[in-house]
């Protein structure tokens, strides 16, 4: 089986460094330029929309729970594990890589986004659905491809993510505080099964909550390392800059070299932020706003809020211990965050760093869950859908703590792998969509309407949206 496993994971590699990795890169930069870089010159406005985004949704999902709801799926064991490999693998270049990578993912955030607010169905509860199968449905004509890519969501996200992610935590409790697997097993059920079987507003109502509190929490912890180490900090900042272009092994890289540092960087990047997977867009469209571009700004700063915040903390925790850590024994991807805070606060921060991953994981648990169920929406709109996505969520969520996940984990980045090329198609071939929104949301704020309005039929340069879509019903209130 492990043979096997390491089969699957090379092919996986194969296709997200020679493919995956560079479509996502020129889509985001061609989404950039159709966008004259709106996550540059819009930023500042990104940050004012997010801190008015709590109210106006009534009984529905609020925009800023929407958002939170794809930061706990964001931030997650990515930002921890997939930082400490991309630094061991590609030196502290591959963190400026990174940089670069979700700046220009941020334009791609943007888009999902605005496209899955666009295309977006009603639900029938007072709640939205929406995403990469329904603005491949409605925008591009295809229901087989919007079929294909909600089928495999649907499993991906509802069965593997959840049960790897589960597995993360039932490793890290094991190796950090000495739990059992069956204990942990028990203690995911009783916190994982309420909140799911609640539905999606369950999980909105949680992740408000805790989303914010876990990235504050982790970054003021990375922060206080950084003040400890001060005299180190334009050491650490040089070191990632000038390792990007010309990078030492200074952390285990593999042999240095500026490729291990751009394919390491970009890779981890990549996985950590989303941008272009199509797995944010599923929350993105749960929300109820007054205009797409709205919830598309939100979901840009997401990215900025994942890689530049979250993804730099842990980098600036790791290289700040020094190489006594990095290249201490039996260091691994696993480990080295943890081992590079003990290092600098103390063995007793053991634990609670354990406790923060098991937060991190479980948030993307639970996030991996609502997009399950936003493409079982797809397939069938019918009760027994629901539930067998939030049974088949639960019993994962236990029998990936229960069990070795060697195969399964190698099989995550093909199935990412597909869902990713099939959105990036529908992105570039639906870009028209997305610019025009934009347009006029830019048109309206310039003519002084602080709050811009979306009404389809005045947007100048958009295409005729389907006769159900929520944008041409005045039934339905969008804020």
């Amino acid at each position: 089986m492990d043979d096997i496993a390491k089969g699957i994971e090379q092919v996986a590699n194969a296709i997200t460094v020679y493919g995956t990795m560079w479509i996502l890169i020129g889509t985001g930069l061609f989404l950039t330029w159709r966008t004259r870089a709106v996550q540059l010159r819009l930023f500042r406005h990104m940050v004012h929309v997010v801190l008015g985004s709590r109210a106006g949704s009534k009984d529905g999902i609020s925009s800023f729970q929407a958002f939170t709801i794809s930061l706990a799926a964001r931030v997650g064991i990515g930002n921890v594990f997939g930082v400490a490999a991309a630094l061991l693998m590609g030196g502290p270049g591959a963190i400026f890589w990174m940089w670069v990578v979700a700046l220009v993912g941020m334009a791609t955030a943007f888009f999902e986004a605005v496209l899955a607010q666009v295309f977006k169905v009603d639900a029938g509860d007072g709640t939205f659905r929406g995403g990469p199968a329904y603005y491949m449905r409605y925008g591009m004509n295809s229901k087989i491809m919007g079929a294909v890519f909600a089928i495999i969501t649907v499993v991906t996200c509802g069965v593997v993510i959840t049960s790897v992610q589960s597995n993360a935590i039932a490793s890290t409790l094991s190796a950090t505080a000495k739990t059992s697997a069956p204990v942990t097993a028990v203690i995911l059920f009783v916190l994982g099964a309420p909140i799911i079987f609640g539905g999606i507003r369950s999980v909105a109502r949680v992740t408000e909550i805790m989303a914010p509190v876990m990235a504050l929490m982790y970054i003021v912890m990375a922060f206080a390392i950084v003040l400890i180490n001060i005299k180190q900090f334009p050491h650490v900042i040089g070191s990632i800059i000038n390792s990007a272009f010309a990078p030492e092994p200074l952390v285990g890289g593999l042999g240095g070299g500026i490729l291990a540092a751009v394919i390491n960087g970009t890779k981890r990047g990549l996985f950590s932020n989303e941008a272009g997977q199509g797995t944010a867009p599923n929350a993105a469209a749960t929300a109820t706003v007054a205009h797409p571009v709205s919830q598309g700004l939100i979901q840009s700063l997401g990215v900025f809020v994942d890689t530049i915040l979250v993804c730099t903390a842990t980098a600036f925790i790791i290289l700040d211990a020094g190489p006594e850590v990095w290249m201490g024994e039996g260091v691994n991807p696993a480990n080295l965050t943890t081992l590079a805070v003990a290092h600098e606060l103390g063995n007793w921060s053991i634990i609670p760093m354990a406790i923060m991953i098991f937060v991190l994981a479980f948030s993307s648990i639970i996030g991996a869950y609502v997009y399950s169920e936003v493409n079982m929406f797809f397939v069938t709109s019918s009760k027994i859908g629901t539930w067998i996505v939030r049974v088949a969520s639960v019993f994962s969520i236990v029998l990936g703590a229960l069990v070795s996940l060697n195969i399964v984990w190698a099989t995550v980045d093909i199935a990412m792998a597909v869902m990713t090329i099939t959105n990036l198609i529908a992105l570039v071939m639906l870009s028209k969509w997305g610019v025009a929104a934009l347009r006029d949301y830019e048109k309206q704020r310039k003519a002084g309407i602080s709050e811009p309005q979306f009404v389809a039929s005045e947007c100048d340069g958009l295409p005729q949206l389907p006769a159900e879509s929520v944008w041409n019903r005045k039934d339905v209130l969008q804020a």
